[in-house]
């Protein structure tokens, strides 16, 4: 991530704070904020392009997009392609850590991971919030949220690890809440796009800004 991209991100993060404030009870009430620096933004890519060819920020806007038969992240990789932001260097495995971020899909974007809690001690992954036409669901399940197309929404994704649960908001008010899979030594937070193994558009991409990590 460039510097000038960092830059913009702590100018969006105080008007959010200054100008929009809030109203009652916010997802981050009793968190502490961690810092984020560039060091802890690691990007995939398909392997075989050049990261500007899928990714690009300009006034602190992460856009990320990939196509149906693009290469994996790695060569010897069997996994879907995707161009994600991967959360470097705060791996938890206990406690409660919290991502925030504001998310924006385009219209005709589906069959895309846009967010995900990477590590659990019974699947690869603790949570999954894919977008099909415009709705998210948790992996190609239960409905998250409705009608999210073309609009920025803020996402708060909370992982309570001793308590077992992780909780979904959507614009400040709780929409899912599911049991985690189990405890694994190293878990962190993604975003970005990264396609579903069926039903899956052939262009997806997925915008984030003012990205947080917080912890209890």
């Amino acid at each position: 991530m460039n510097h000038s991209c960092s830059y913009m991100q702590l100018l969006l993060s105080f008007f959010l704070v200054f100008f929009l404030g809030n109203s009652g009870a916010d997802p981050t009430d009793g968190f502490t904020l961690v810092p984020l620096t560039d060091a802890n933004i690691e990007l995939q890519k398909p392997y075989d392009v050049p990261l500007e060819q899928r990714y690009s920020c300009e006034a602190g806007v992460h856009r990320m997009w990939v196509y149906a038969d693009d290469k994996p992240h790695e060569p010897d990789s069997r996994t879907q392609p995707r161009t994600e932001i991967r959360i470097q260097g705060l791996d938890y495995s206990s406690g409660i850590w919290q991502f925030e971020g504001y998310g924006f899909v385009p219209n005709g974007t589906s069959g895309a991971t846009v967010t995900q809690i990477h590590g659990a001690a019974m699947a690869a992954t603790t949570i999954i919030l894919r977008i099909y036409n415009g709705n998210m669901r948790y992996y190609s399940g239960d409905l998250v949220a409705e009608n999210l197309y073309d609009k920025w929404f803020r996402l708060n994704l909370i992982h309570d690890v001793d308590g077992g649960v992780v909780r979904v908001f959507i614009d400040g008010e709780k929409k899912f809440q599911v049991n985690d899979k189990g405890r694994s030594d190293s878990m962190y937070f993604k975003c970005g796009v990264y396609a579903a193994p069926a039903n899956i558009s052939y262009y997806m991409e997925s915008r984030w800004r003012d990205i947080k990590i917080y912890k209890k």
